[in-house]
């Protein structure tokens, strides 16, 4: 993804050492979530890890988080884009970053590394609002209303099931665990923007259905996740809730549907 880091020379084994022996426990953190999620803003990270209570204002905070972010893009950890939530007035604050060519080798992960793109605008969009689910879920959490979070963003909680029709991938935004009093709550959940077409929701519902059949899920962790399907408003959730009604095909109870406002009450309750 294009961003305004210097392009860096290629740092051997030993230079990738003293990096990371500079990087502080709160740093490495930074860089793991933005891995994960593959793009935060600047506001999310502020949230999750130079929170207000951690320091004198939240002007301090905003200032710590800029010197930081800036030192990280600098050395190839991060990556910011051109593009920022809020557009070019929102300062500092709407910056969004992606991983930087570093970010994978520093952290030892394996895999392939990315190449760098400027995402679309659908990607952005849509990519942000699921990190955002994350830091809500997240935030919830330090406030005692969750007793622990599990979280799998994509690829990772993709899964690969057999049908007739050979091998399939179905696709989530994020796999979920959330402990909640003495329920531990799993979720599959679809991060709605409003633009699918509701036949293209429910051809995605089916996929969940035929997967749920498999046995796969069950088979190895005992248990079928809940789907959740996370509207940007009201309407859209009840247009989404009516048409999932509407088809008989579907299992009972394992869609549910909900607004962004209302995910953490919706995810951290037991029905």
């Amino acid at each position: 993804m294009r961003g305004s880091a210097p392009r860096r020379r290629y740092v051997g084994a030993r230079g990738l050492i003293q990096i990371r022996e500079q990087l502080s426990d709160r740093d490495l953190g930074v860089i793991r979530q933005v891995v994960e999620l593959r793009l935060m803003s600047a506001r999310q990270i502020q949230a999750l890890h130079f929170p207000n209570g951690a320091h004198l204002s939240e002007a301090s905070a905003t200032r710590a988080r800029q010197r930081v972010l800036a030192r990280l893009i600098r050395d190839g950890l991060l990556a910011s884009l051109r593009r920022r939530v809020g557009g070019v007035r929102a300062g500092s604050a709407g910056l969004v970053v992606a991983p930087g060519p570093l970010a994978r080798r520093v952290l030892r992960l394996d895999g392939p590394r990315r190449r760098a793109y400027e995402p679309t605008e659908r990607f952005f969009a849509h990519t942000l609002a699921t990190s955002q689910i994350v830091v809500d879920l997240t935030l919830a959490g330090r406030e005692g209303l969750l007793d622990s979070l599990e979280v799998q963003a994509e690829p990772s909680c993709w899964r690969q099931f057999a049908s007739l029709s050979g091998r399939r991938l179905l696709r989530p935004d994020l796999y979920l665990a959330l402990g909640a009093g003495e329920y531990e709550l799993r979720w599959f959940c679809e991060v709605d923007q409003a633009t699918e077409s509701l036949p293209v929701v429910l051809r995605k519902c089916r996929l969940y259905a035929d997967y749920y059949q498999s046995g796969n899920e069950q088979a190895k962790h005992g248990i079928f996740p809940r789907v959740c399907w996370i509207a940007p408003d009201e309407t859209r959730a009840e247009r989404i809730e009516a048409a999932i009604a509407r088809d008989r095909s579907l299992p009972e109870r394992l869609f549910l549907v909900t607004t962004a406002r209302q995910v953490v009450g919706t995810l951290s309750s037991y029905k």
